[in-house]
């Protein structure tokens, strides 16, 4: 598949005469949790030629290209993506923090890399995954029966919160690692990592959930990330001028080749 997808990033540049920055795996074969059948989510940055960012006219600074039921392609312009950078975005940082990184050139995400300390937010962030686990606790646990994957959308943003809550970084993308850096609780952990394996196999009845540990995680887990993320007081720091120069240097980097 790998290899499908960068012919089509090759295609795109073509296409839409852009440089591809940097693509990656973003869904859940980001966050350890796919199955066999998973589909494949590619996010990727992209960079226009100089005079295409010379304009007074506003344009589309988004490439959508879904290839067929199993590949979905979808990209940002490297304007776009340093505006939503300023303001520490959770879905951009995922695309940063991602392991499956299936294309990386020029300099772009090493600079971002170095400038997250400046600029993550940590109460935005925690507030976006609250929502997310909120939102998705409130129309997951609707259905019947349940399925591991609603649970897992409920799970994955509160554990984002929380490594947010205890290391004041964004966190990794990986499930099963958060798992095991988070969770003392012996029984409470081997719930998770099942929960996971049986996302993975497609919810066979195999794997049994004991799911009042696991709503009584989720609900205590929002209800004290909902008081943390309150009280806490952030300064954040104007970045502009940075993402300025880093725009610069990497459309400078990128058509002198």
């Amino acid at each position: 598949m790998k290899e499908k997808i960068l012919d089509e990033l090759k295609q795109i540049e073509q296409q839409f005469e852009v440089k591809v920055c940097y693509a990656v795996e973003a869904g859940s074969r980001a966050w350890g949790t796919a199955s066999k059948n998973s589909d494949y989510d590619v996010r990727f940055i992209y960079v226009h030629k100089k005079d295409w960012y010379l304009s007074i006219d506003q344009k589309r600074d988004v490439i959508e290209l879904p290839i067929n039921q199993q590949l979905d392609l979808h990209g940002w312009d490297i304007r776009k993506t340093l505006q939503l950078f300023r303001k520490s975005n959770p879905s951009l940082l995922e695309w940063v923090h991602s392991n499956h990184v299936y294309f990386q050139a020029f300099k772009l995400i090493e600079k971002m890399k170095d400038l997250e300390q400046y600029l993550f937010n940590p109460k935005s962030a925690l507030f976006h995954y609250l929502n997310m686990a909120k939102g998705n606790l409130r129309n997951g646990l609707q259905a019947a029966p349940i399925i591991s994957k609603q649970l897992l959308n409920i799970i994955r943003p509160i554990l984002a919160c929380m490594w947010i809550e205890k290391q004041n970084s964004f966190p990794p993308n990986e499930l099963p690692f958060l798992i095991k850096e988070l969770i003392r609780e012996e029984e409470l952990k081997q719930e998770l990592l099942s929960l996971i394996e049986r996302k993975i196999n497609r919810d066979e009845p195999r794997y049994v959930l004991n799911l009042s540990i696991l709503h009584k995680f989720m609900e205590n887990q929002i209800k004290y990330l909902e008081e943390y993320a309150n009280n806490l007081n952030v300064s954040p720091i104007d970045t502009t001028p940075l993402l300025n120069q880093l725009f610069r240097e990497i459309l400078d980097e990128v058509w002198s080749q």
